[in-house]
């Protein structure tokens, strides 16, 4: 690792497949012999007590500080040398600007799909429960986001390509830009 640690930071709208990418690079990583820790937007949210499904905790204005929570605590971990690995929506330009600007060796990816395939995969139903009515504040739909304007790498959807592949062609860019 050059410089101390890093921060790989994996943004995407529900489905798009950070959570899978994520765990793949950090299995590399690890099998490479490096530290790494994994922190994932799902896990995170219990963490910090923002796990049930309301506005006061999946609004715009939560859903911002829960993401400038991820960016100080990953901060603080590259600081001491590992490497970080983040899979969360947080799609906010001003928490991108303010990573970019704080954090040494930071590496983000936006994986963009589709939202007819985030429909298709809804992995936690969250898109048929808005279509049903049953639930708001869905990044996408009637959440806004804000797509990174400049990520180190635009992962754009492509039914061929793998997770695993999507990770090892991520620890290879990040590995030849020095990053890791």
């Amino acid at each position: 690792m050059i410089g101390g640690g890093s921060v790989i930071w994996i943004t995407g709208l529900s489905g798009a497949g950070k959570s899978t990418v994520a765990q793949a690079v950090v299995a590399r990583l690890r099998e490479q012999g490096d530290t790494v820790i994994s922190l994932d937007g799902d896990e995170l949210r219990e963490v910090f007590g923002a796990t049930a499904i309301t506005g006061e905790n999946h609004g715009g204005e939560a859903r911002l500080t829960l993401a400038k929570r991820y960016s100080a605590l990953s901060r603080v971990l590259s600081a001491q040398g590992h490497t970080v690995v983040v899979a969360t929506i947080s799609l906010f330009r001003e928490v991108h600007e303010w990573n970019r600007g704080n954090i040494p060796n930071y590496f983000e990816v936006f994986l963009r799909v589709p939202i007819d395939e985030l429909r298709r995969r809804d992995p936690k139903g969250l898109y048929s429960r808005f279509e049903a009515g049953e639930l708001e504040n869905v990044a996408g739909l009637d959440l806004k986001v804000e797509e990174p304007e400049s990520p180190n790498w635009l992962v754009d959807f492509d039914p061929g390509k793998t997770a695993l592949s999507i990770a090892s062609e991520l620890v290879d860019r990040a590995k030849k830009e020095k990053i890791i």
